[in-house]
């Protein structure tokens, strides 16, 4: 059996689905994508069993053929490779791929298309849609703070909130938490659900940046995303998420705003000097003057800067993680953002000063105990 297909077109839609793949799976066959052609069209698959994603490209074919093709041999020739046209050659008896360019061939073991693990199907699913860009938005707001200790899997994810008129997305690994609430977007049901990390990565990197619609169908056990011509097909993680409503403090009446970009590079600096075990650095705050200060004991390092800030409540000094503290503020996309605080053993809250259109972001990152407490 014979098909043709554009070396870049294949590269192309290889590379969406490639990141599934894992380097010792649990089949041997699963290191390879499932080329499917049927009437044509030829549809690429690949799974970890957790995950699958597929992949369509119409072909030059006048058979239907399943084979198993070893995924990183395929690339790696791919990737050396000039825009034209390859063709391929399928022996299903023995077991073999053979693919023509202009200038040589290549022959590879190929496995059986009936021995690769079935793409689950979502029966009697729940559905709606999102804009792509507010799917990517929400991931790159919360996967960073999701948790790697898998002996807490329910805080490996994100958490998905849906309402009838807006969605929530929720991380959080316990040392802080983020909530991204779209309200443009109106799921038209409510339900929750906890999607993984890899398949929030793999989304992220095959999202088109425009203002398509991506299909999301779900059950209890599955989650199902339709982009154009490309699949994403996960298992939920089948556990309870906690209350992350009742951490977030609610009153907080000493509240610092501030210039993002100042505040930003300034920690960035002073945390040089931080323990590189707590990344602890200090923040005070007198009147309008901000001071970030860290040090390092066993070192004899130490660091401090003053900012000008508008700050409303009384004299505080906070500890906190450098680190997290960082990647919330790198987050943001405000100019302008507020710190709201309540005791210096109670959890900060940073919001944008002025929130987008239709978006509701909140941040929230634990302190930590400073030694003169």
């Amino acid at each position: 059996m014979k098909f043709i297909v554009n070396s870049s077109v294949l590269l192309r839609h290889l590379s969406y689905i490639d990141g599934v793949v894992v380097s010792k799976p649990i089949i041997p066959i699963l290191n390879n994508f499932l080329f499917d052609i049927k009437d044509g069209m030829l549809t690429i698959h690949s799974s970890d069993l957790e995950t699958t994603m597929n992949t369509s490209i119409k072909v030059d074919a006048k058979e239907d053929v399943s084979i198993a093709i070893p995924s990183k041999t395929t690339l790696e020739l791919l990737k050396t490779l000039s825009d034209q046209p390859l063709a391929f050659s399928i022996n299903e008896e023995k077991g073999s791929v053979e693919i023509k360019y202009e200038s040589g061939r290549f022959k590879l073991t190929a496995q059986r298309g009936d021995e690769f693990p079935k793409t689950p199907v979502l029966e009697e699913a729940n559905s709606f849609e999102i804009g792509a860009k507010i799917l990517q938005k929400a991931i790159n707001k919360t996967i960073f703070s999701t948790s790697t200790d898998e002996l807490r899997m329910n805080l490996t994810g994100v958490y998905l909130q849906l309402f009838k008129n807006n969605i929530t997305f929720v991380a959080t690994d316990a040392n802080r938490l983020v909530r991204f609430t779209r309200n443009d977007v109106q799921p038209g049901i409510e339900d929750a659900l906890i999607l993984p990390k890899k398949a929030l990565n793999l989304l992220k990197s095959c999202l088109p940046n425009d203002d398509s619609k991506v299909k999301v169908f779900f059950t209890h056990q599955n989650a199902h995303f339709q982009m154009g011509d490309v699949n994403l097909i996960c298992r939920l993680i089948d556990e309870k998420y906690p209350d992350y409503r009742a951490v977030i403090p609610t009153e907080n009446p000493n509240q610092m705003t501030i210039d993002r970009g100042e505040f930003l590079m300034a920690v960035k600096r002073v945390a040089i000097t931080s323990n590189k075990s707590t990344h602890q650095i200090r923040i005070k705050m007198v009147g309008s003057e901000l001071t970030i200060s860290a040090e390092d004991i066993d070192f004899e390092n130490e660091s401090q800067e003053k900012l000008t800030c508008s700050f409303v409540g009384e004299d505080m000094e906070i500890g906190f993680n450098s680190k997290y503290f960082l990647e919330m503020l790198s987050t943001m996309d405000a100019s302008e953002i507020t710190l709201e605080l309540s005791q210096p053993n109670r959890a900060g809250v940073i919001v944008p000063s002025t929130q987008e259109t239709d978006e509701d972001i909140l941040m929230l990152i634990m302190p930590m105990m400073l030694n003169n407490y």
